[in-house]
């Protein structure tokens, strides 16, 4: 931050950090997480003395918005209160009550209505196949459910009486289907469905990927300690969201460690079929000059923040957006920070996918985790189509 910029700037960040950020008391001070996500700064207030280890406060000895975030903590905790005013948000109640307390019944009216379209493989000889169209249904509605497959048989016989399903499969037969390979692209496709009721909504993206953690553990060598050791693995997933309504409009899964870049392009092409592209905003794991030009290409502006060792010259193709977008993240800082901090919708997403169905999965194999994982996404866009049925609107037959 230039050294320049107005107090009232920093104390506005500083209150911003204070109420969404996690502020931890040590025996030697505070650490306050920095507002980009890359690590922490050790705070040490007292009345007399006031020291930060971040660059702002070190380089040009000021009030830092770490420092003023740590005073909004300790003046919250001593007088009971802020000594500036907060800024909220309203929320409405009526709309959300009300989706909420008819949300199950229309989960699985829109859960039906997506499974529809899925086509049946024809019949040559055998044993006859239990429908492809009622074991998605019940998949999803198993994920969204919260319950074990033996105790989720109820719901099931729930779902014929109301005749969304044709037949009560076995709580066996669900768990199995949860490992084919041919259900990951019918679900992917779901997803893409599932968020197109709200393309005249969204027109700013947000792209991240988080972790599903399993059951399953990997080995690597520690040639530190001289031996094998073991950690849980997990399935990343990398999504694209619109930051106002949350809905997932692309999502692809990868290994544990799998650099983030090269997903961006993906995610945003296929968000480009079904939604116009106003903005784009991601972290600095995605900055590269493919990646600012593609979302140019396809009628966006990409707000990526720049690496430190990035300069702002031209290279290459895209060189002209590479240097218009870094000379705004450079001397346009307050601007291009506005409309990336659009960014936390994406983890907002992913918290209410995890709190919701659960921030790990159950599943044994990597197939079925792979399945699993995508079911909560697809369950995700449904209870957001829900809602937005009830703030803005939108019809019940959205998906037919």
């Amino acid at each position: 931050m230039d050294a320049k910029a107005p107090t009232n700037l920093r104390k506005e960040r500083g209150l911003t950090i204070a109420q969404t950020c996690r502020i931890e008391k040590t025996d030697n001070g505070w650490l306050v997480p920095s507002q980009s996500g890359r690590g922490k700064y050790r705070v040490n207030y007292n009345y007399n003395h006031h020291k930060c280890s971040c660059p702002d406060h070190t380089t040009n000895k000021i009030k830092c918005k770490h420092l003023w975030a740590v005073e909004f903590i300790i003046t919250k905790q001593v007088d009971g209160k802020t000594t500036c005013e907060i800024k909220t948000y309203p929320q409405n109640w009526k709309a959300y009550n009300t989706a909420q307390a008819n949300e199950k019944h229309l989960f699985m009216k829109l859960l039906h209505e997506l499974c529809r379209d899925i086509e049946e493989p024809e019949y040559q000889f055998g044993r006859p196949k239990l429908s492809v169209r009622d074991m998605v249904f019940c998949s999803a509605f198993k994920i969204y459910s919260l319950y074990s497959l033996r105790r989720f048989t109820t719901d099931m016989k729930e779902a014929k009486k109301q005749k969304y399903i044709d037949k009560v499969p076995c709580f066996a037969s669900v768990s199995h289907f949860f490992q084919k390979r041919e259900l990951t692209p019918v679900l992917m496709e779901m997803i893409k469905e599932s968020s197109i009721p709200l393309h005249k909504i969204d027109t700013n993206f947000a792209v991240d990927s988080s972790g599903f953690g399993t059951t399953r553990f990997a080995r690597y060598y520690s040639f530190k300690h001289g031996k094998d050791r073991k950690y849980k693995s997990w399935i990343k997933a990398h999504i694209i969201c619109g930051t106002k309504t949350n809905i997932v409009t692309a999502v692809k899964l990868s290994k544990e460690f799998a650099n983030d870049s090269p997903f961006l392009k993906e995610l945003v092409e296929k968000t480009a079929e079904n939604f116009e592209i106003n903005e784009v905003s991601a972290d600095k794991a995605y900055s590269s000059r493919k990646n600012l030009q593609l979302v140019e290409e396809l009628g966006g502006t990409p707000f990526i923040p720049f690496k430190k060792n990035t300069s702002g010259k031209s290279r290459g193709s895209g060189s002209k957006l590479w240097s218009k977008m870094y000379h705004m993240f450079m001397y346009n800082h307050d601007e291009f920070m506005s409309h990336y901090h659009k960014r936390s919708n994406v983890e907002t997403t992913f918290h209410m996918i995890k709190s919701k169905f659960g921030d790990s999965v159950r599943s044994k194999t990597k197939t079925a985790q792979i399945n699993e994982v995508l079911l909560k996404i697809l369950c995700h866009n449904i209870v957001v189509v829900i809602q937005e049925m009830y703030e803005l609107g939108i019809s019940e037959r959205c998906f037919k």
